[in-house]
């Protein structure tokens, strides 16, 4: 049998290709193959070596390059060949991005494997929006939770009460669920008064912000105009993007 090679599951980071580690640069610079989502900037695919073997997989909502099952036994095959893999993945591996699942394949396979953690969406986006997740004398805590739950799972994980009563609330991945999740709040005693900011290609060149109440957000010509992927900030918080938006005003109505 083939001596093994190793996985490196490596966060790239919001999108921004200078929101990589240190770490990460070295696993795309070092690997033979490297396998990538969607949301990794070519900027960081560019930093691989001429003779690595690039395979996409990414995912986008309604359409998948490949199911689960299958990109974890790519992982496997490539490194039972005894290649050197990074498996680069948007964001962090382990916040909502399907690298718990990975590492787990690989791990019951005896294939070495490293995490290399990524500067997550939940924190970049909001920094990059002029938002901080928590401030003194706003919030001292926030909540990260999805906004597009496993359909083949029993129940909903997402406790709406206990969502409702966080200082700083930051969802990912909802906003096509964006009505439910405004109806969830504000019948979990969440006042209609809350700031609320949806964020669009969150540290991209193409980001874009859209600011408004629980009770305003529906109703805004703006929102309509968003796609995915998408970053949700809601609480007091957001009210700080007035001070210190430090990136160019975003234009949203274009013709």
């Amino acid at each position: 049998m083939s001596r093994s090679g190793k996985v490196y599951l490596t966060g790239a980071g919001p999108g921004d290709p200078k929101l990589i580690t240190v770490g990460g640069l070295e696993s795309i610079r070092r690997a033979d193959v490297i396998i990538y989502d969607r949301l990794v900037s070519e900027a960081l695919l560019k930093e691989a070596r001429k003779d690595a073997e690039l395979l996409y997989v990414g995912k986008a909502s309604g359409h998948h390059t490949m199911k689960q099952d299958e990109i974890n036994a790519l992982i496997a095959a490539h490194a039972q060949r005894g290649l050197t893999v990074t498996r680069l993945k948007g964001g962090d591996p382990f916040v909502f991005g399907r690298g718990g699942e990975e590492a787990a394949y690989l791990s019951e396979r005896g294939i070495p494997f490293e995490i290399i953690p990524g500067i997550s969406s939940c924190i970049a986006a909001p920094a990059y929006a002029g938002i901080p997740v928590t401030q003194r004398q706003l919030a001292a805590s926030f909540a990260v939770i999805t906004g597009h739950e496993c359909a083949d799972k029993d129940g909903a994980c997402v406790d709406w009460a206990w969502a409702a009563g966080a200082e700083t609330l930051v969802i990912l991945m909802g906003l096509q669920q964006l009505p439910e999740i405004v109806e969830q709040l504000l019948g979990n005693g969440k006042p209609p008064a809350t700031p609320i900011a949806l964020i669009q290609n969150g540290t991209w060149e193409e980001q874009r912000v859209v600011v408004g109440t629980l009770k305003t957000i529906m109703s805004m010509p703006e929102t309509a105009q968003l796609r995915s992927p998408a970053a949700i900030v809601i609480g007091p918080v957001v009210g700080m993007r007035d001070k210190l938006q430090w990136r160019p005003v975003e234009a949203l109505l274009q013709n």
